[in-house]
């Protein structure tokens, strides 16, 4: 007996392939947990809040349900190479299935812009990496053209491959519940995620299932949906959502709109404070963007805008080894003890 598990997009083959569609890379993305998070819950002031972390997909964020359709699909297509612009997440998934598919991989990243954690893992599978003087928004200009120019595949969420293929986290939750979430809450950046969430939500209500409110929430420095313009010089803590004009803008909007849901806007403070209080409480590291979704969801439950009782799912979107720099430790105020039990119980305060 194999105990293989089922390869996502063969699970789900029946929405997302094409007629005798055939994939021929997988990483063993998906399948990732549903947590009930009781005492974060119990601390916000929500019964039933679960938390979707994306973190334990094989390169560490929810990028993977995505890429591996990309990629197959430019595999299958005879592209000579994968390109995309990146301030992280998307170039490690790019990199990562690029290798396994055996293609090159060519990754646009804006100077200065990009979380050490996830630059290593571009690097470590052969990335060949081109800084530029610029944001994001710049890098991803550049992308564009190359795409149009028929150089490389671009597999930035502009690539509509990559939307259908995130939507099946949307379809794990409506299958560990049993049903959709009232409330359904996640960072927004690029906005790819919210719009492709929303996708999947909506092909799983042709089955009887209800539709949940979707509540995105963006950086304070990096708002441009919340606005309502685009934001120059984007800043926040959390580089996974850096992002000043989103590729997927009318995608979230529609969202938001059609589900009743929000898109607002959390502070930096908020983002730390509440990616420290997910692993101090559950256990469960995450990147800082993807604490901006529980972060938001607590400012709710406080000012009544979420009931107690609802299921509110958060997509935590990738793990916090991706981007360490953002926590600030204690290591560096350490100073050696003897190696002594004695000292150990009287530091240990036993």
């Amino acid at each position: 007996m194999s105990l293989a598990p089922i390869p996502l997009l063969d699970r789900y083959r029946d929405i997302l392939a094409r007629d005798d569609e055939r994939f021929a890379v997988t990483l063993g993305e998906g399948g990732t947990p549903l947590i009930h998070a009781n005492r974060l819950g119990e601390e916000i002031g929500l019964a039933n809040l679960h938390l979707k972390f994306e973190g334990t997909n094989p390169t560490g964020s929810f990028k993977d349900r995505g890429m591996v359709l990309a990629v197959n699909r430019a595999l299958a297509s005879g592209a000579r190479a994968v390109v995309c612009a990146s301030t992280g997440n998307t170039s490690a998934s790019a990199a990562a299935y690029a290798a396994a598919a055996g293609l090159p991989c060519y990754v646009i990243l804006p100077a200065g812009k990009v979380a050490r954690g996830k630059l290593a893992q571009a690097l470590a599978a052969g990335a060949r990496m081109i800084m530029v003087d610029g944001n994001f928004d710049a890098a991803l200009e550049a992308v564009r053209r190359i795409g149009e120019d028929g150089s490389a595949v671009v597999v930035n969420s502009i690539n509509p491959d990559r939307l259908e293929g995130q939507q099946t986290a949307a379809f794990e939750i409506v299958d560990a519940l049993g049903r959709a979430p009232d409330a359904l809450a996640l960072p927004v950046g690029n906005a790819g995620n919210i719009t492709a969430y929303w996708r999947g939500f909506r092909r799983y209500a042709a089955d009887g299932h209800r539709l949940p409110r979707m509540l995105g929430f963006q950086a304070e420095g990096a708002a441009p949906i919340v606005r309502g313009e685009p934001v120059a010089e984007p800043e926040t803590v959390a580089t996974a959502i850096r992002i000043g004009n989103p590729a997927s803008w009318d995608g979230a909007v529609a969202a938001r709109d059609q589900s009743g849901g929000l898109i607002e806007a959390v502070s930096d403070d908020e983002i730390l404070e509440t990616q420290r209080r997910i692993v101090q409480l559950e256990g469960i590291f995450c990147e800082p963007a993807s604490a901006a979704g529980v972060a938001g969801v607590r400012r709710l439950a406080r000012e009544g805008r979420i009931d107690s009782r609802e299921v509110v799912v958060c997509v935590l979107t990738g793990h916090g080894l991706k981007d360490p720099d953002a926590i600030q430790g204690e290591e560096g105020t350490l100073t050696p003890i003897a190696a002594e039990l004695g000292a150990i119980r009287a530091a240990m305060g036993l």
